[in-house]
């Protein structure tokens, strides 16, 4: 769990909540005290869906994974 002054938290609030993980606290401290505990939110959502790209703008040959003939030494 991270710590962070008042003082600091209110001049770095936004970067420090963007190098949060989702899950993790954030204390801030106020004379050495703890006044407020941050929670960053767990992820409720993904921005896409799998499967969801419609474009395949891309080729893959059917042998893509097939081994190479000049390997194929090593691979005996």
């Amino acid at each position: 769990m991270a710590t962070v002054t008042l003082d600091e938290a209110q001049a770095h609030l936004p970067k420090l909540l963007a190098e949060l993980q989702p899950g993790e606290e954030l204390t801030i401290t106020t004379q050495g005290q703890p006044l407020a505990q941050v929670k960053k939110a767990e992820r409720t959502s993904w921005p896409c869906q799998a499967g969801c790209y419609r474009k395949p703008d891309f080729f893959m040959a059917p042998d893509f994974d097939a081994p190479l003939d000049d390997f194929k030494e090593y691979m005996e």
